[in-house]
Parts: structure tokens; sequence; C-alpha cells
């Protein structure tokens, strides 16, 4: 089947075909064209140009999108949309004051949706997941990487990755899949933490990779969860069986996560308000991304980290939402953009590309997507009419989507 998009205002990340990721003063930089065509096949970008040079195909599918604007598909790298319930009483908790860290002394952030979870049907769980999915592909995400983490036990982390599978093999949108047992201490291991970490690589590690559930590992490394040893000890047993790994680093403080996760060739260390120059000097030198979560650090009030500086000293960077019920309840990676270009100073080319070719680095999928490029999976998304791409991150609190097309086909047309 063939889709030709004629008329284009301006096609956003063109011709990154080549390029796995952008860095340093090269992500202020954005290919376009202005008046162009698209032509999907198949569910492929068949090719792209300027609208004077648009083929004419017999039986294809004609979209007009003049005045419009065609943007690939948003890239999230970083999500924990599967969950049971919500924590909106922990949000009133923050607004009496309470911090994250004294919420979760008191048993609530990870230990309550773990409660939550346990109680909840893997039916149930799906269902609700689903909603969360079909959302984010309204909002312009083509492509998603989804933690487990809720489960704490190995019966209840399967179902979280089971449900994880099945998202992937019912919706139309890309998912990666990451094992993350490590994300909280349980209840009942306070105090034998090691025991714990010993549970998730003799137990829980081998049942996941026997079961193909996981893309990768992760471990929440920071002050008051996983210390580096154990994340180290965490991350051998993950290679081990095929896991590569992805690290929460440096939320809550300087924490060595970022060391650790590039000594351990991590595709991502995700986070990083605490980044200093010793952090940026071993990302510097590593084939890890650095992925910032604005949405988390802005529901929290929590200190932002230094993203120009990060860019001034060479570094790539990725932007995701951090989907969760706790500290990002939201998965509008339009907003995200937003909040970077407000908080993190970042300019809106940067964020383009921080959400499109360097997300989808993040995931593993450069090849596959996150830039309008011949052979990529066509997964891309219409605006409504606007002035110019940066009215995208300008027009912070505006739904701009118009038309959502992922594998080649027209998935929603509002």
């Amino acid at each position: 089947m063939d889709i030709i998009i004629r008329n284009i205002k301006e096609l956003i990340q063109t011709g990154n075909g080549l390029k796995s990721m952008v860095c340093g003063k090269n992500m202020a930089k954005l290919a376009t064209i202005k008046q162009a065509f698209l032509h999907i096949r198949n569910g492929k970008i068949q090719d792209y140009g300027e609208m004077t040079k648009c083929p004419t195909v017999r039986s294809a599918e004609i979209i007009d999108a003049e005045g419009r604007m065609v943007f690939p598909s948003f890239c999230d790298s970083h999500t924990h949309l599967v969950y049971a319930g919500s924590r909106e009483i922990e949000y009133i908790d923050k607004i009496r004051g309470l911090s994250y860290e004294e919420i979760a002394k008191r048993g609530g952030g990870i230990l309550n949706s773990a409660r939550l979870l346990h109680d909840t049907s893997e039916e149930s769980l799906f269902e609700q997941s689903l909603l969360r999915i079909n959302e984010i592909i309204g909002l312009g995400t083509g492509a998603v990487e989804i933690k487990s983490g809720y489960g704490l036990s190995t019966d209840d982390e399967l179902k979280m990755l089971r449900v994880i599978k099945r998202l992937k093999e019912t919706t139309p949108i890309i998912i990666r899949s990451t094992f993350l047992g490590a994300h909280a201490v349980p209840a009942e291991y306070r105090g034998r933490q090691d025991e714990y970490v010993d549970l998730i690589i003799n137990e829980m590690i081998p049942q996941v990779a026997s079961e193909e559930l996981a893309d990768y590992i992760d471990v929440f490394c920071d002050r008051g969860f996983f210390t580096v040893d154990q994340t180290e000890r965490l991350l051998m047993a993950g290679m081990k069986y095929g896991l590569r790994a992805k690290i929460h680093a440096n939320e809550l403080d300087f924490s060595g996560g970022i060391q650790v996760g590039v000594k351990y060739n991590a595709l991502s260390v995700d986070h990083l308000e605490y980044t200093g120059d010793a952090e940026i000097d071993v990302l510097r030198d590593s084939e890890t991304m650095p992925t910032l979560l604005p949405g988390a650090a802005f529901f929290l009030g929590m200190i932002d980290p230094p993203a120009r500086k990060m860019m001034e000293s060479g570094l790539p960077l990725a932007l995701a939402s951090d989907y969760n019920p706790g500290s990002s309840p939201s998965g509008n990676m339009k907003f995200v953009m937003s909040l970077a270009c407000i908080k993190l100073r970042m300019l809106p080319e940067e964020v383009i590309n921080a959400v499109t070719i360097n997300g989808a680095y993040a995931m593993g999928i450069a090849e596959e997507t996150g830039s309008i490029t011949k052979g990529k999976t066509a997964n891309v998304f219409i605006t409504k009419p606007i002035p110019t791409y940066s009215f995208m991150p300008y027009s912070f609190g505006s739904d701009l989507i118009d038309t959502v097309i992922l594998n080649g086909k027209v998935i929603l047309k509002k």
C-alpha cells in the first residue's frame, strides 16, 4: 500500500540515515525540507523531497498536508506505563511538603505501586496499560520503552513483563521492554538488601531470560536505593543473559550511577539531575546516551540537570517522559519538549533531536526509526496548521497533532 503526503509545509528531521545520534553543537542543527512530499510504501519510507519532485503513483492514498508539518514520531525511551491504579494521594502529600524520599520511607512511592500491582490481575493490568498506550499514540509517540519494577517479586515482575510482551504483540507502536527488578527494596527485605539482590540474580533474571521477556536490564543506582557494588553485580548477571544495561542514575545525589553505567556500556543513563565535570568526562568518551527526564524534576520540584553544559561539552542528549504514577504521570512528549525549552534552556532544534533520533538511539532502534530516512519504518505524524516547528514546544498546552501514521498506516485522524 502506498501513501503520498503532498504539499507538506515543512518536513522535519530528514536525512539522518547515516547518523545514529546527534551530539554537542550539532544538536542545534535540524535538517528540514520546505514544500515537500513524503512517499510511504508497505510500511516503510520509500522517498521524500521537494514537492516539485513528487511522484505520481496509481492507487496511492493521497493526503494533502497544506499548511501542516510532518515529524517523525516521538521516541520515548524511558517509561513505567505498565502500572496499577494511581497515586494522587501522594501528590497531595507532595503539595503539603513531603519529599519523594520521605514518602518512600513511609511505605509510599514505588512500594505503594507494588502493593497495588500485586492485587491486580494480569488482564486488568493489560487493560489499564492499553489505555495508556493508546493515549501516547494519540500524542505523537511511535516508539516507547517500558520498564517493569512495580512487581518486586518474581511472580509480579514476570506478570508486568508478560503484559509488556502482550502490548508489543497487539499494538502498532514499537515497544522495547526493560527488566527493572532493582527499582526498590521490598519492605520484607529491609535491612537485607543484598539478599534481595541475590533473589534478582539467581531467580528473576534467569526466568526473565528463559521466557525472552526483556530487551534490557535496569537498576535504580542512587542514594537510598541500590549501591554501585550492587548495581555492578546486577548488570554483570544481566549481561550473561544478553541483557544490555540501562541505568537510573544521579536523580537524588552524585551516586556513581553514571560511571558504573558507562563502565558496563549502558545504552543510556537516565535522570542525571546531579551531573558534574567527572560525570560529563566519563560520558564524553562513551557510547552511552545521557537521557533527561524533565517531567520528573518538574513534578517533584527537584533541581534540573545541566543540559546546556552537557551539550557544550560535546554530549548528545535524549529526552523521555518517565511516564509513571508517582513522579511523572504524563506521557506527553510534546510537553516534555516544552519543559526542556523552558527549564533546561534547550533550543527547539535541540529538543526535536532529543525526542526523535537520540531517543531512538537510547532504545537501540535508531536504524529503524527516529528520522525521515529511506527504508525506515513509516512512523510519522502530521501537525495541524502551525507557523514554524518551534511552535510545537512554544504552544505547550495545545494539541497540535492532526494525523498519526504508524507502520505506514493511518492510525488516527483527529
